[in-house]
């Protein structure tokens, strides 16, 4: 029996992000398991504001459908060079990224969870938390952090 039958991974379709894809990308390929490869979004006006002007650089702002759409093609290509073999997309609307990792991991009984590490060591995701350190105390599974920056 393998050790991992699925594993999730998010991106925002920065290179750091593609960085953990392709590490979830060996893990599930070498385990046989299903990898999830998600993006997170926000249609239309409601992604703009105070959040994407207090992020900055710190985060990309995916805005519409499609270029969730875009990201998810670029990262199921390098998951496919990088060893996965069975692979799923799934672009969500309308949640942070945390949530929307969280409730995959959960609706597709996961067993582990693969974030890069952008954010851990930056003041802002000191002072207001980073995708990789809200998703670990989080996630009930096992979570990867991959060191891509």
């Amino acid at each position: 029996m393998a050790l991992y039958r699925s594993v999730v991974v998010g991106t925002d379709g920065s290179e750091s992000s593609f960085r953990a894809v392709e590490r979830a990308a060996e893990v599930s390929g070498a385990a046989g398991a299903t990898l999830y490869i998600a993006t997170a979004y926000q249609q239309g006006a409601a992604a703009g504001g105070a959040a994407a002007d207090a992020l900055k650089g710190e985060a990309f702002q995916i805005t519409g459908s499609t270029p969730a759409y875009e990201i998810l093609r670029a990262a199921t290509d390098r998951a496919k060079k990088a060893g996965a073999q069975n692979i799923e997309q799934r672009a969500i609307e309308g949640k942070n990224p945390v949530d929307a990792l969280i409730d995959l991991v959960i609706g597709v009984k996961a067993d582990l969870l693969v974030v890069g590490n952008r954010g851990l060591s930056s003041i802002t995701g000191r002072l207001l938390g980073s995708v990789p350190s809200d998703v670990a105390r989080r996630a009930d599974i096992d979570v990867l952090i991959v060191h891509t920056v």
